[in-house]
């Protein structure tokens, strides 16, 4: 079996991040996490995952302290499993990924699910990045700065 590149000690935060939660089943336990699933048969249902690999994403995503284990909330001696504050911080990075795919992923009139705002009931705006000034930005206006490089020692 062929080892897994890692990317824990990487200078770019890209490249941590996609070792913490890169994989697909993690992100889809994180989507499904945020739709109100927390028990492991809820997970297992809703992606149709080997239960292995799931004991496997779950076990990953605790120890990157993504997740945590519960007692139930019904007081049944089950675990639950529940997103940390650095779950939730994921909201952002799971909405972003679901309003690039109903733009990409999809035909003009094909079904999909949608994202809304459980007050109006209305879909979410969509996810702009700003400068600090507050206005919006693209790729071509930012610049990515290395810190710790040979060049930052000159």
């Amino acid at each position: 079996m062929v080892a897994r590149t890692r990317f824990d000690a990487d200078p770019c935060p890209v490249a941590r991040s996609v070792d913490a939660i890169g994989d697909w089943w993690s992100l889809l336990i994180v989507r499904d996490a945020f739709d109100g699933s927390r028990r492991f048969g809820e997970f297992q249902r809703s992606l149709g995952v080997a239960k292995n690999i799931l004991t496997t994403r779950l076990r990953v995503l605790e120890q990157a302290g993504v997740m945590r284990t519960a007692p139930a909330s019904d007081g049944s001696p089950y675990r639950e499993y529940v997103l940390t504050e650095k779950g939730r911080a994921l909201f952002p990075v799971i909405v972003a990924l679901r309003q690039w795919g109903e733009s990409h992923c999809f035909e003009p009139e094909e079904a999909h699910s949608r994202l809304l705002d459980r007050r109006t009931g209305r879909p979410l705006s969509p996810l702009e990045i700003r400068a600090g000034d507050g206005r919006p930005v693209g790729p071509d206006e930012t610049v990515v700065e290395k810190l710790g490089t040979v060049e930052d020692a000159d």
